[in-house]
């Protein structure tokens, strides 16, 4: 009994000496070289399930959220994680506070059928993000073959924003009329494709609003006419002031009220259109999965 003991432990702290604190190290220290389903380790000793990309431009991205609009018809009811779950709310501005809180949820594996958000969001401190869009319900190791948008960043931006997107946001918090469009945007972040490119990427959105966006840029904390903060703005760069049709994710209140929700107004000439401030269906249709390294 002892001696087995002793074995079980002995076989723990070798499997201790697998798990790291991100992918990167994973790969770096351990030689891990296929993307999949890893266990990785949090400063506090939470150890927690999650995908890492080990083969894109080097390798090493740690899979840390996802965004799933699981019903645009639905203004910030259940499900609308990154925005709110609670109606669209004056007296409440900031939503669910989802992007610069500790509050975990979802699966790594479900998460193109529901939104996620694991340890690894505040924990990590990286350098860069890298972003997928992939189908709703996409079996995950199909991910990386179905995904219709995939790009990185490369110029280590977190490490002037605190090394990730929680720390992002307490710089660059999501308050209702915090801001001015244009004038009160957060930074806008040049992007290297790994699948698909800049002018498709910009034309997944509504036709309107091509002369609102430049092609090539991740954006983060942008605001629209009416005040209200987008989170993130996924392959553009905002120049105009109507960013509730081609951003994701913010806070709790819009004004209209028909904005609200994770996927905002994207649906505003009619769902999947692709006809004035619509999106197409494609995209809309897809989750966004975010990465550190």
């Amino acid at each position: 009994m002892f001696s087995s003991n002793n074995n079980f432990q002995a076989m723990g702290r070798e499997k201790d000496k697998l798990i790291g604190k991100s992918c990167k190290e994973l790969k770096e220290k351990h030689g891990f070289d296929k993307d999949g389903l890893y266990y990785l380790k949090s400063s506090t000793g939470v150890i927690y399930e999650t995908f890492c990309d080990m083969t894109t431009d080097g390798g090493g991205w740690t899979l840390v959220a996802s965004i799933h609009e699981n019903n645009i018809n639905g203004k910030c009811t259940l499900g609308d994680r990154w925005t709110s779950q609670q109606g669209n709310l004056e007296n409440f501005p900031h939503g669910e506070r989802n992007w610069a809180n500790r509050v975990i949820f979802g699966s790594a594996e479900g998460a193109t059928g529901d939104d996620y958000k694991n340890v690894g969001y505040y924990d990590i401190k990286a350098l860069d993000v890298s972003v997928w869009h992939v189908p709703n319900d996409a079996a995950m190791e199909h991910w990386k073959a179905s995904a219709i948008i995939r790009y990185h960043t490369n110029s280590a931006f977190l490490s002037l924003n605190g090394g990730n997107l929680y720390e992002l946001f307490q710089r660059y918090p999501l308050k209702y009329k915090g801001g001015t469009c244009q004038t009160d945007n957060g930074p806008s972040v040049p992007i290297v494709f790994d699948f698909g490119d800049a002018k498709s990427t910009k034309e997944m959105y509504g036709p309107s609003t091509y002369g609102e966006t430049e092609p090539g840029y991740v954006s983060f904390r942008v605001f629209n006419y009416e005040q209200t903060p987008m989170a993130v703005c996924s392959g553009v760069k905002v120049i105009g002031c109507n960013s509730e049709h081609y951003c994701f994710g913010g806070g709790g209140y819009f004004n209209p009220a028909r904005q609200c929700g994770d996927f905002a107004s994207w649906d505003w000439d009619g769902y999947g259109t692709h006809t004035g401030w619509s999106a197409s269906q494609k995209i809309t249709e897809s989750a966004v999965l975010m990465f550190y390294r």
